[in-house]
């Protein structure tokens, strides 16, 4: 059986010029022939991503999403110099092609590269695939651990040495985002206030070892193997990623990570398969990095608050758009119930 992840028929309003696409593409990447066929890839909720078949080969398009977009976000460029510097020491990156800067192609900056064909697990397994619960738990360690090779690697060796602001990254971080959410903040959205106030308030220092963190890991980033669906393959989506706390990185990661044991309206909002049986627990994770990485960690109750409080922001910037209809994708609705079940989250690690 197929399990791999397939695109589908492109958006309305999201659709590319193609004529002009198949002839930047011909010109600038060398071998490419044949027809030139578009389908896209439905599930991301920021950057878009188009699947690109000339002939034989399958490349991957990302562009930013139409409509206003927030003033540093979606930039192609850094995603693509990113990809550049760890390609040669993580292979989990798919391999960039192309960047085009001239908005005189799609209007827009955009980058190409490879595809890696493999399984994506979204919010449920896909029909026939089964994980016995000791699978499923090899699947949560193998996971953590390519975050943790991922936080190994020296940044400043691989030419990144300029590629984020290590020093004070917790406060920005908190700073940001409460920025962020009160200019993105709608009137049917909660405040969040007493969960910032806390934040501000209960603040750590700096770990000290700054590394490059993905900010967005989580399982339907990551591209699984067919034959071996317990392998990791790739790592996708790095519009987020930058140098900073490798704890802010995992609170951001299990932010996502909805297990069984959590009340009903948070499992509502579950976006991946965290809760099947044997998947580790959010402490079972935080312990296992704690020993694998050797970083201490005295208390992740901030941490994991703030990955809450992030990804409430993340959502509620993407429901603004669609609150003021500078997009038409439905699935934006939906975010504003899970803006409110995640201050209720926060909330409960606070009261906690």
């Amino acid at each position: 059986m197929d399990f791999t992840d397939k695109a589908k028929k492109i958006r309305e309003g999201e659709q590319l010029d193609i004529p002009r696409i198949e002839q930047f593409l011909k010109d600038s990447i060398p071998g490419l022939k044949g027809a030139l066929a578009v389908e896209q890839f439905p599930s991301g909720y920021s950057n878009l991503t188009y699947m690109i078949k000339v002939g034989d080969t399958e490349l991957v398009l990302r562009r930013p999403p139409f409509g206003t977009k927030a003033k540093t976000a979606h930039d192609m460029k850094r995603e693509y110099t990113i990809l550049n510097a760890l390609k040669p020491v993580f292979p989990y990156c798919p391999k960039p092609l192309l960047y085009a800067g001239d908005p005189s192609v799609m209007g827009c900056p955009f980058y190409v590269m490879e595809r890696i064909q493999g399984i994506i697990l979204r919010r449920d397994l896909p029909n026939g695939l089964v994980f016995r619960p000791e699978d499923a738990r090899r699947l949560c360690e193998n996971l953590l651990d390519v975050q943790i090779e991922l936080h190994s690697i020296d940044y400043k060796k691989i030419g990144l040495a300029g590629f984020g602001k290590p020093e004070g990254y917790v406060k920005r971080q908190v700073d940001g985002w409460s920025e962020r959410y009160r200019n993105a903040r709608t009137e049917d959205a909660p405040d969040f206030e007493t969960v910032m106030k806390w934040l501000q308030e209960k603040m750590p220092k700096e770990t000290g070892s700054p590394c490059i963190i993905h900010n967005d890991y989580k399982f339907d980033n990551v591209v699984l193997s067919p034959e071996n669906p317990l392998q990791i393959i790739g790592v996708l989506d790095w519009e987020m990623a930058t140098i900073g706390d490798p704890l802010m990185d995992l609170g951001s990661s299990l932010a996502y990570w909805i297990q069984a044991d959590d009340p009903p309206e948070f499992q509502a909002i579950r976006m991946m398969p965290t809760d099947m049986p044997g998947a580790m627990t959010r402490d079972e994770l935080v312990r296992r990095y704690a020993g694998k990485s050797g970083t201490r960690i005295d208390d992740f109750d901030f941490y994991y608050c703030f990955g809450l409080f992030r990804l409430a922001g993340i959502a509620q910037q993407i429901y603004y758009r669609y609150f003021h209809k500078q997009t038409k994708d439905e699935r934006f609705a939906l975010l504003i119930f899970a803006v409110k079940a995640l201050e209720q989250a926060a909330l409960r690690v606070i009261e906690r």
